[in-house]
């Protein structure tokens, strides 16, 4: 099943979402003309793993990590399916990378690998993007709009064997499959757990494959990981920056 956030009227609502359609509990909307896309849920963190394909280990020069290497995102990096993603106005060398997230379901931490299932809602797409030009992991991963997210949650996928693929302008420049990560999603929610409390919504993202790559103004990135959907986005002009929502709804011009 999938599970969308929508924007309407009466302000976000989540449902079933099927053949373009979301049906909640209050009525049934078409995607588009009723109703835009939101991010799947509000997280209170985006917790990012790095470093978890060989691939990209060896393209980067990486060394091997000896457990999860993460990273955080904050809420406000977040924008949805659709959603134009403004080129950060202080970089010139900003990156995209197609990343599987598990979406918590519940309160937990200490959580075993075996529990996992049963905490997790669902899984979505991360496009993790990377201003490279910064000076620090914070400065690089953490601005505004870095994290489009989207476009539902799938609540029925196995997330250990999914081929995956990144197309940026038309060009396929990403091709994997999750079975290539070097610790599991089980091992890194597990991980993460012992370190942090998760509260509902909140993200986890498990690597991107080899060749995350540069963006321009007008690239549209599409990312698919099969059984999950497709996490669309089109970078646009930094002075863009000043139309995102400052909340759901709530845009600011």
């Amino acid at each position: 099943m999938k599970l969308a956030r929508i924007a309407t009227d009466d302000g976000p609502v989540t449902g079933r979402y099927e053949g373009g359609v979301v049906h909640t509990d209050d009525g049934v909307y078409e995607v588009e003309s009723d109703a835009d896309l939101l991010p799947p849920c509000e997280p209170s963190a985006l917790y990012c793993v790095g470093r978890n394909f060989a691939e990209t280990l060896d393209q980067m020069e990486y060394e091997r990590p000896d457990e999860p290497d993460f990273f955080i995102k904050p809420p406000a990096s977040l924008v949805g399916h659709e959603d134009p993603v403004p080129y950060p106005g202080f970089s010139d060398e900003v990156t995209y990378a197609g990343e599987l997230a598990a979406v918590i379901d519940e309160p937990c931490r200490n959580v075993s690998e075996a529990e996992v299932p049963e905490i997790v809602r669902g899984y979505t797409i991360l496009n993790d993007m990377d201003a490279l030009d910064q000076g620090g992991r914070t400065a690089r991963k953490a601005f505004d709009a870095s994290g489009p997210l989207g476009p539902w949650i799938e609540t029925a996928v196995d997330p250990t064997d999914i081929d995956m693929h990144t197309d940026v302008a038309g060009e396929r420049r990403q091709e994997a499959n999750t079975e290539l990560m070097l610790f599991d999603p089980a091992e890194i929610i597990s991980f993460l757990s012992r370190r942090f409390t998760f509260r509902p919504g909140d993200v986890i993202s498990f690597g991107s494959p080899a060749n995350p790559g540069l963006v321009e103004p007008g690239d549209t990135v599409e990312i698919t990981y099969e059984g999950v959907g497709t996490l669309r986005n089109t970078v646009v002009d930094s002075s863009e920056r000043d139309s995102l929502a400052l909340e759901d709804g709530a845009i600011r011009t």
